[in-house]
């Protein structure tokens, strides 16, 4: 399944049908007079949050959509079928912004959430409502109005537990492979993730959401790299798992560490929210590097050391995970 976080699309509710022009006319029944129905309603078009989605691909080839249109009335004061609504279904996490991006109509963050995003029009009047004392038959009708239209973004942000975020090749794909049932892209090049990846790590009832996003380099926040288009998904998870590789020089580990803190927070990204130092890559060096590490550099933050390539300390780190959010299943 491709993965598609954003898309605009055009969206148009059915218009109202006409009012009637109509008199009754029957053999043998005295006191005629106008019997023209009403127009019905269009349809409205209503997005609504599911569960089992999890991209926008669905509007990728397919960006115009439209409700059905009030049927006219007719004869006999009968008013006009209203049109059917539409309805687009959208992944928990998404948002729905005006076409200039600025503005937020609507930020679903629950399944099941539901949004009328144009309103269909209102049927017309037949001639029977148009009858007076003073005008016994009238002639007079209204045609239906036109259904609301716009040109929308929809703009998904996943809503995970937990965010990988790293230098690229720091190992973030091989830790969710060991995390979870997921099976994203490995290889010894950057950038080897492109896309977002899901997975889920189960234990006892409790469920974590895992999210795998690309790599971010320097000035990431400016849109330099591939990891800016992603950033934004950060925002919604409860905890951040900041990966480095500490097989590289103490310098180079620092800046790294650095290059990653710098971008979150010029994203927005808080700092008050959980995170965890992962230093991947142990199977590279010895102790004493790793007790150099521990020396060198001064930890805000719950940190482990982990080997992806042969599962080392992973054990340690699930069992901290399920400590920390199983208070939210209490």
């Amino acid at each position: 399944m491709k993965f598609l976080d954003e898309a605009k699309i055009f969206l148009k509710a059915g218009s109202g049908g006409s009012g009637c022009v109509s008199f009754r006319r029957e053999k043998y029944i005295e006191f005629g007079g106008p019997n023209g129905g009403d127009g019905g309603n269009g349809g409205n078009i209503i997005i609504s949050a599911v569960r089992n989605l999890n991209t926008l691909i669905d509007f990728r080839y397919k960006q115009h959509f439209f409700a059905e249109n009030g049927k006219n009335g007719s004869g006999n004061n009968k008013s006009g079928q209203k049109g059917n609504n539409l309805e687009l279904k959208v992944p928990v996490g998404t948002q729905v912004l005006e076409e200039n991006k600025e503005e937020i109509l609507k930020d679903f963050t629950k399944t099941g959430e539901e949004f009328i995003v144009t309103k269909g029009g209102v049927g017309g009047r037949g001639n029977a409502k148009f009858k007076s004392s003073t005008n016994q038959a009238p002639r007079r009708y209204e045609t239906g109005t036109k259904g609301e239209e716009r040109w929308i973004w929809l703009k998904l942000k996943l809503i995970a537990d937990i965010g990988i975020v790293g230098i690229p090749n720091a190992g973030k794909s091989s830790l969710l492979t060991l995390l979870s049932n997921a099976k994203p892209k490995i290889a010894n090049y950057a950038f080897t993730t492109l896309k977002p990846q899901l997975g889920l790590l189960r234990k006892n009832d409790i469920d974590i959401i895992i999210a795998d996003l690309p790599g971010l380099i320097e000035g990431a926040n400016e849109g330099i790299g591939l990891g800016h288009k992603f950033l934004s998904h950060l925002e919604r998870c409860r905890m951040i798992i900041h990966m480095c590789d500490c097989s590289k020089s103490i310098k180079v580990i620092k800046k790294n560490l650095n290059i990653i803190d710098e971008e979150l927070s010029k994203f927005g990204i808080d700092d008050k929210k959980s995170r965890i130092i992962l230093f991947n890559k142990i199977d590279l060096i010895n102790e004493r590097q790793i007790d150099l590490i521990k020396k060198e550099i001064k930890f805000r933050q719950k940190h482990f050391f982990v080997s992806c390539l042969n599962s080392s300390g992973i054990e340690n780190l699930i069992k901290h995970l399920f400590n920390i959010f199983k208070k939210f299943y209490d």
